[in-house]
């Protein structure tokens, strides 16, 4: 006999072809710990370390006993906190979230998401997309959820507030395994604090340990700026629980294979963070080096696009003995511009970032290393840079192949048509650019830069992005149960 209940049974028949189109998407960083009686100041510090990963609005909530307090803001960790505010936020544990948005109207939604029930506090956050977002949303409304925001966190709230099992760990689970996509995500509760991650391992979470006290958080550089040690990373489809017990973990599904982002190595991590036992920096120097096997030239210096292309270029550098030099200099006050909310921002963030060094790449034939490129902003503004600082040549080798099809798993990519690449080739680019030649690092040999790591092996990847082999399906899932 099927445990289907009708809700779930309805939902196949009705929604089991819905493709999935209009989920917010955005790149996030995730910080939480529990047990430390200075856990919101440390959560902020982790948070800090993940700037990188989102720089428009940030958010903690903090549990005191049983009482949860939240504070949240639009802009950067200092614009939303002060110590005044930290000092107010007492606990012993919580959890904090900092994020890009992808579309103006969601700097209105900033988590941690906060639910106080009868009996019970929730605290959610999560990096990443679920591609079954719209289809989980319209049947929840249907049986009477009300939703105060865009974001997936509010989708996996109400599925686990109305999944009809007696303890917490047993309602996530069942949740967990009706939310499909790439995504990580930390629960608070009065009992603990859960780290879950998608059964693909899409979207990175790593547990840490500091004294006493467990850590989860998106990247482990988080866990060196508050001196945490690394213990592993969250496997696909894991529950990580912790409470004052200790560490438990669980699987929410026999169906897992670790196929982690690649845009994690190629842009969005820092350099220093470790994921899957693979350095990011290690493996940006490795594209560097395998773009000079691929494409070498002959030219009088490299430079690079800051601060994503240095690894790669260092590694083009070596292999090449071309000098490198710094053609290009970054204002450090200006944000990331690959994920800024429109073009016109993009365009102007990119005019502010970058100038280049006259006195380095006057009359000079230049290889200019990039770590990607996307709608080919930056590039093209690169370009018109150096030659009228009077560059002489200049060879573009990118450490990520061509970006052709759109991410449903949490990178605020454009649809296809937006890409450089669309309907266009490495040369008809180039001459669109004004460069002298264009090369991007093959697919081979992007996997065989990131696959190197600790074990000798290579590890799973997710390409999508660049190849078009999406790790899971984007349609025709089972619903809710």
């Amino acid at each position: 006999m099927s445990n289907k209940t009708g809700i779930e049974s309805e939902y196949e028949s009705d929604y089991k072809n819905d493709f999935i189109s209009s989920s917010i998407t955005h790149e996030c960083g995730l910080f939480g710990i529990w047990g430390h009686n200075e856990a919101a100041r440390l959560v902020y510090y982790g948070l800090h370390a993940l700037q990188h990963r989102g720089q428009d609005a940030a958010g903690i909530v903090v549990k005191n006993n049983t009482d949860f307090s939240r504070y949240k803001g639009n802009g950067l960790l200092t614009d939303v906190f002060s110590n005044e505010t930290l000092s107010r936020l007492k606990g012993s544990a919580a959890i904090g979230h900092v994020l890009y948005a992808t579309d103006d109207k969601e700097n209105t939604t900033i988590q941690p998401l906060l639910f106080k029930f009868s009996k019970s506090n929730l605290a959610v956050c999560q990096n990443g997309s679920y591609v079954n977002a719209q289809s989980l949303r319209s049947k929840l409304e249907e049986y009477g959820s009300i939703f105060q925001s865009t974001c997936n966190s509010e989708i996996l709230a109400h599925i686990i507030r109305r999944t009809p099992l007696s303890t917490f760990a047993e309602r996530l689970k069942r949740s967990l395994s009706q939310v499909h996509g790439g995504f990580a995500v930390l629960l608070m509760t009065e009992d603990g604090l859960v780290a879950a991650r998608d059964s693909r391992g899409i979207r990175p979470l790593v547990l840490g340990k500091l004294g006493d006290s467990y850590v989860a958080c998106s990247e482990t550089c988080a866990l060196d700026v508050i001196g945490a040690e690394f213990i592993r990373d969250v496997e696909p489809g894991e529950i990580v629980i912790i409470n004052d017990d200790g560490l438990t973990s669980a699987f929410y599904t026999n169906d897992r294979e670790l196929r982690v982002c690649g845009m994690e190595y190629i842009y969005i991590a820092r350099p220093d963070s470790n994921i899957q036992a693979v350095n990011v920096h290690t493996s940006r120097k490795n594209a560097g080096r395998i773009l000079a096997r691929e494409s070498p030239i002959d030219a009088d210096i490299i430079i690079a696009s800051p601060d994503t292309g240095i690894s790669a270029a260092i590694g083009y550098s070596e292999v090449t003995g071309i000098p490198y030099e710094l053609g290009v200099i970054k204002n450090r006050y200006i944000g990331r511009t690959f994920i800024a909310p429109s073009q016109g921002l993009r365009e102007q963030g990119v005019k502010m970032k970058l100038s280049a060094v006259r006195s380095i790449v006057e009359g000079k034939s230049v290889v200019l290393i990039d770590d990607s490129i996307v709608r080919g902003t930056t590039m093209r503004h690169m370009t018109k840079l150096l030659k009228d600082a009077g560059t002489r040549e200049i060879h573009v080798r990118v450490a990520a192949p061509l970006f052709k099809y759109r991410c449903y798993y949490g990178i605020g990519l454009p649809t296809e048509s937006k890409f450089i690449s669309h309907k266009k080739d490495e040369k008809k680019i180039a001459e669109l650019m004004g460069m002298d030649s264009l090369h991007c690092i093959s697919h081979a040999g992007l996997a065989e830069a990131i696959g190197i790591c600790a074990e000798g092996q290579c590890r799973g990847l997710c390409l999508a992005c660049l190849n078009g082999n999406y790790p899971t399906h984007l349609q025709d899932y089972s619903g809710l149960q």
